[in-house]
């Protein structure tokens, strides 16, 4: 799937406070890292932080990354309706939305878009805990879009979890591959 333009994929991951965004932003960059791909991350939220929105945008490049903003992205992941209301317009036509079934109350508006649904948060509850349907929703989004190996987002959680978080390590591990696994072919 051709993912960006000019050797540019913009991505925007967005939801609520506390869904995780922040992190999945940071094992998507670091992923990258791994892979020796250049790669810029940068972080907005909300007046609240828990519950408050936030989203955190990721631009992978062949060259020179000159801005972390991004205004119209290429791929956006979202994780719940506001988000979806806020970010739908400004994905680029025939750009890409992967999106957390479980938290929508509306399907995608645009025809121009590639749409995955995914029941990221049903997944997560099955894997015990739902605060991981943010690793759910990027193992859908690397089997949708072939833009890093998925063992490069495996290493990523390992590496940014180990010290801090490390009893979750083998927990988020087990929902980056089952989202992997719920992604349709």
């Amino acid at each position: 799937m051709q993912t960006g333009t000019d050797n540019e994929t913009r991505i925007v991951i967005a939801g609520f406070g506390g869904q995780g965004v922040v992190l999945a932003g940071n094992l998507l960059a670091q992923a990258c890292v791994e892979e020796g791909k250049n790669v810029s991350m940068m972080v907005a939220y909300g007046a609240e932080m828990r519950g408050g929105t936030a989203n955190s945008t990721v631009v992978i490049s062949q060259g020179t990354i000159y801005s972390p903003v991004v205004v119209r992205p290429n791929i956006a992941v979202i994780l719940n309706t506001p988000s979806l209301e806020k970010f739908e317009p400004s994905v680029t036509a025939g750009g890409l939305i992967v999106a957390n079934q479980s938290m929508m109350n509306r399907a995608v508006k645009r025809g121009d878009l590639k749409v995955m649904m995914i029941a990221a948060t049903e997944i997560a509850h099955g894997l015990g805990n739902v605060r991981v349907a943010n690793s759910v929703i990027l193992g859908a989004l690397i089997a949708a879009t072939s833009l890093l190996r998925l063992a490069s987002l495996e290493r990523a959680v390992e590496t940014l979890m180990a010290q801090k978080k490390a009893a979750l390590v083998a927990l988020n591990l087990e929902a980056l591959r089952a989202g992997f696994a719920a992604c349709p072919s």
